[in-house]
């Protein structure tokens, strides 16, 4: 019983006039179009980078890239203003004692700094249309460190949700190895809540903190008790931040 919840609660995101349609979207079967398609499957249980085995599975609705094998870039900016983030994703292989897992296809997406996604809208899940556009949407392929890059700005973010980044890992002939999210962290000093706060007004951030959705009470990061899905972020909303995470999959 306790599983049958936990796996409704996770595939439920926010708005009541939009029930079926997020139920539908957020299915844990759902295919992703693209390079390798692939079920989201998973309770969400796991270890990250915290330990070699595989980083938790999460949904990748309601919201997935279309088509993401024609958004080859590093620079996933489009025409969206914010504060500068760049992340740097290292994809290591369980199979192979979390050696650095080279030549694997790593897509990216998240929403803007008022909390929409590009490819989508116009419907009770996301008011406003932005279905022609593809901003922050990317792909890039890992280094032989394991390593791929993205410039972005901070991503906002909307209710019943932490801010996330959201990532589809492919191997090389592009099978679908795993589909996960990644968190931040949270709390006084970090960067969520500057860019959220008075500072970030200057960049386009005016939701502030009233009503946000903490990881501890988020429906996709409330089970990740360890932290594992927690990403490392420094910087500053002058110079801009830069998220450091580790992602294990099974190669």
């Amino acid at each position: 019983m306790e599983q049958t919840r936990k796996k409704f609660l996770k595939n439920f995101l926010i708005g009541a006039t939009s029930v079926p349609l997020i139920l539908e979207a957020c299915k844990k079967d759902a295919v992703v179009t693209g390079t390798g398609s692939s079920s989201g499957s998973g309770s969400g249980s796991g270890t990250g980078s915290g330990s070699c085995t595989v980083a938790p599975t999460e949904t990748a609705g309601p919201f997935p890239t279309i088509t993401p094998s024609s958004l080859v870039r590093s620079d996933i900016r489009g025409d969206r203003t914010g504060v500068a983030f760049t992340l740097n994703i290292t994809v290591k292989n369980t199979n192979n004692n979390c050696a650095a897992l080279a030549g694997a296809i790593v897509d990216i997406w998240h929403c803007d700094k008022d909390g929409y996604y590009s490819e989508y809208g116009g419907t009770g899940m996301q008011s406003v249309n932005y279905t022609g556009v593809h901003f922050l949407r990317g792909r890039q392929t890992t280094d032989a460190n394991g390593l791929v890059s993205f410039t972005s700005v901070f991503p906002g973010w909307y209710s019943g949700r932490a801010t996330h980044i959201h990532v589809h890992i492919y191997n090389a002939a592009g099978t679908s190895l795993l589909i996960t999210q990644i968190a931040f962290p949270e709390g006084s000093g970090s960067a969520v809540a500057t860019v959220n706060g008075s500072g970030g007004t200057a960049y386009g951030y005016t939701k502030g903190m009233t009503g946000y959705t903490y990881n501890a009470a988020d429906n996709i990061f409330s089970d990740d008790t360890a932290g594992v899905e927690i990403a490392t972020v420094t910087g500053s909303l002058s110079a801009g931040y830069i998220l450091t995470h580790t992602i294990n999959a099974a190669a």
